[in-house]
């Protein structure tokens, strides 16, 4: 059996010595982007490698042009991917410190962008893991390498040019994934403008997840993304957040309440915001 979008502590713990199963820690605090790997290092799951929100997950930051994490390059992704060990055959399973920490979405996304499908995140997270008692290991690990090579599909992937095009005419609905008071321009703390794309409606990520931090049941999701999926196709639905980590949560919500695969906008605000003629909004829609 394969996961495609999220797996529980309990199953994850019984594949731990499955050589095709590949765990990839992916903590990351965004005002201290080195802490992820000190508590990797310090305790995690055995057997899992680290990966790097900005070093491994991200591509090179252009000021003036590009979001805070853009996506990588296609070959520099495929060289981290076998770095790591994965393998056409691999069960890829993501995990950060909780499922409200959003770089492992971030993988599971940019896997799923390359073609691979069997990856699912830890629901949960790794405080989930050592609620439940499960065993931890220390220092680095590193698995065989592969050779790894994305099929990526790019339909999955909105560009600011592409929303652009559809703001007049609403042919997508296009979502904004950060907290409800950046989206209407409030309380803007990370990015130099406040806002958001005209005509995009606001979806909190933080709102998948229940009060312990786990993804709400698949009926619930529904629910939730049921006002946008009656209007529109998978497809013509685009979220975004701040730089395309936190739009990705929603992505990976939305798969898993079995809507199936809408569009990213990698480049989220933090890109959009670097071109002047851009228009934004401010309030609510």
């Amino acid at each position: 059996m394969s996961y495609e979008t999220l797996i529980s502590v309990q199953e994850a713990a019984k594949h731990l010595h499955d050589p095709n199963w590949v765990f990839i820690d992916c903590r990351y605090t965004l005002g201290d982007p080195e802490k992820g790997l000190r508590d990797y290092l310090q305790a995690h799951i055995p057997g899992a490698v680290y990966a790097h929100l900005d070093k491994d997950l991200s591509g090179k930051v252009i000021p003036g042009k590009t979001g805070r994490h853009p996506l990588p390059d296609l070959i520099d992704f495929d060289k981290t991917m076998s770095r790591l060990g994965v393998s056409q055959e691999s069960q890829v399973v993501a995990y950060d410190e909780q499922t409200g920490a959003m770089a492992a979405a971030r993988l599971w996304w940019l896997l799923k962008w390359a073609g691979h499908n069997n990856v699912a995140v830890l629901d949960g997270g790794f405080r989930a893991w050592i609620a439940n008692g499960l065993p931890v290991a220390t220092g680095k690990e590193s698995r065989a390498s592969t050779e790894f090579h994305g099929k990526y599909n790019h339909k999955l992937v909105a560009s600011a040019d592409d929303l652009r095009a559809t703001i007049g005419s609403r042919s997508c609905k296009i979502v904004d994934s950060r907290t409800r008071d950046r989206y209407r321009g409030e309380n803007e703390t990370i990015d130099p403008k406040a806002g958001h794309i005209p005509t995009a409606i606001s979806l909190p990520y933080t709102e998948n997840l229940d009060t312990d931090g786990f993804f709400r049941p698949p009926q619930i999701l529904r629910e939730r993304f049921a006002s946008i999926a009656e209007q529109y196709p998978p497809e013509s639905i685009v979220f975004y957040c701040g730089s395309g980590v936190t739009a990705a949560h929603n992505v990976l919500a939305f798969a898993h309440a079995g809507m199936g695969m809408p569009k990213l906008y990698p480049g989220s605000w933090s890109e959009w915001i670097t071109d002047e003629s851009r228009p934004i909004a401010t309030g609510d829609e």
